[in-house]
């Protein structure tokens, strides 16, 4: 109830209300972000241009959602063309990077997840850390059902595979 207040006076011009909804959905869409890019200052910079974006576009929310998903679908979505770009970058620019040390088992999981495509590894990320059913992520990405869980699957093959 409180946030379709709180969206009410964010469409009104309130910046209490606006604060409000910062708060309380700043986190999870800042996680979102960092879970798909592995970089701290990039997802910090993802998820306030994602809170941007929505307080622009807020007089066409639809009050009767909930604001949360609305949002992290922005994030998530300029997290994979921030991931995209960045590999396009290194790609680019070729370096040699040498091999990491084989890190300890209970870190393996996230350097294998980074290493995923960003399409397998956001829907991996709302399914099983940001917990998003997947046809909540298929709305969240604008994508049929169907691809979301054949990304699912060849996500989650490949990182079988690298952690194995």
């Amino acid at each position: 109830m409180a946030e379709r207040a709180w969206i009410r006076g964010a469409q009104r011009g309130s910046a209490s209300d606006l604060e409000a909804l910062f708060r309380e959905h700043w986190s999870r869409a800042y996680r979102a972000a960092y879970l798909v890019v592995h970089d701290a200052a990039a997802a910090e910079d993802i998820a306030q241009e994602a809170f941007l974006a929505a307080v622009r576009a807020l007089d066409r929310f639809d009050r009767r959602r909930p604001f949360g998903p609305w949002l992290h679908r922005i994030a998530v979505n300029r997290a994979i063309d921030w991931a995209r770009a960045a590999k396009l970058r290194a790609e680019a620019e070729q370096r040699d990077v040498p091999a990491p040390e084989r890190p300890e088992p209970d870190e393996r999981m996230l350097p294998a997840l980074a290493a995923l495509d960003p399409d397998h590894r956001a829907v991996i990320v709302l399914r099983y850390l940001l917990e998003y059913t997947p046809g909540e992520i298929a709305d969240l990405l604008d994508l049929p059902r169907g691809t979301v869980n054949s990304r699912l699957r060849r996500g989650l093959d490949k990182l079988k595979e690298r952690l194995e």
